[in-house]
């Protein structure tokens, strides 16, 4: 084949020579240029190095005519032809060794089929300055700091909430004591604060007197009077959790409410 004396044919997963491996990031800028013919060689004649790849991120041998890692590995080899920038790059070959790694580690995270098989050590990466990084580690202390900054968030708009409340005479234990029992109830009431919290000149009404406009609600729902009083407390809650948009409190409340739902 006329494009053997681009590589290295003795270990096609390493470019020997300063001279080859220019050679070999020029062949790819052609076939970024739009050299489809070229493309399909170099595929080819770089399976062993897409195979040794994947085999090691896998920690086995991948069978090209068997196993899913091996279509993945060789779509990342794709990738890293279509991406690959001399400038930002040191060489093709360990550019492409990075995507190959990249995109296995994604799939390895996705398949159950790998729980518990492999070290977290596999998943470790040089960067561009030769520093190991394990992505899988990234991940779970990125995952980690956002569940810790989300349990402060709730924590704080808890606080915020108990003291908007508490200026209606409302406090957390009050929306225990007060809350319906049956499903039915609850829904009805979740309309009715809807409907007050979507309303300017209700709301206007409820934030400047601190008491429930029932007249107002009387005119546009069908309940008693006797019900609106009643449950005066929990509106008043509900609909201060949908006006100041308490994100963390309304997405629980709408969980509860699916799960009331599907019962």
């Amino acid at each position: 084949m006329i494009f053997r004396r681009f590589f290295n044919q003795r270990d096609q997963a390493q470019v020997k020579t300063n001279n080859r491996e220019q050679n070999l990031e020029e062949i790819v800028a052609l076939i970024q240029s739009g050299d489809h013919v070229l493309r399909n060689q170099i595929i080819k004649e770089y399976q062993p190095f897409i195979i040794k790849t994947s085999s090691k991120v896998c920690k086995r041998y991948i069978d090209p005519n068997q196993d899913d890692e091996y279509s993945i590995a060789l779509s990342a080899f794709n990738e890293a032809i279509d991406f690959f920038q001399p400038e930002q790059n040191r060489s093709f070959l360990t550019f492409a060794d990075t995507v190959i790694k990249r995109r296995l580690i994604d799939y390895i995270r996705r398949e159950s089929k790998y729980l518990n098989q492999i070290p977290m050590t596999m998943f470790d990466i040089p960067d561009e300055e030769e520093h190991v990084i394990n992505f899988v580690e990234v991940k779970q202390s990125i995952d980690v700091y956002h569940q810790q900054q989300q349990r402060e968030e709730r924590k704080e708009e808890i606080i915020r909430y108990t003291k908007e409340i508490a200026k209606y005479g409302i406090t957390l234990s009050d929306l225990v004591k007060f809350s319906p029992k049956h499903q039915d109830t609850r829904e009805n009431l979740f309309q009715i604060a809807d409907i007050l919290a979507n309303d300017q000149e209700l709301v206007g009404f409820l934030l400047e007197t601190k008491t429930l406009p029932i007249k107002g609600l009387l005119s546009k729902v069908a309940v008693s009077r006797k019900t609106l009083e009643r449950n005066r407390k929990y509106l008043i809650a509900l609909a201060i959790i949908k006006i100041y948009d308490f994100h963390h409190l309304k997405a629980y409340l709408q969980v509860d409410r699916e799960k009331r739902v599907g019962k």
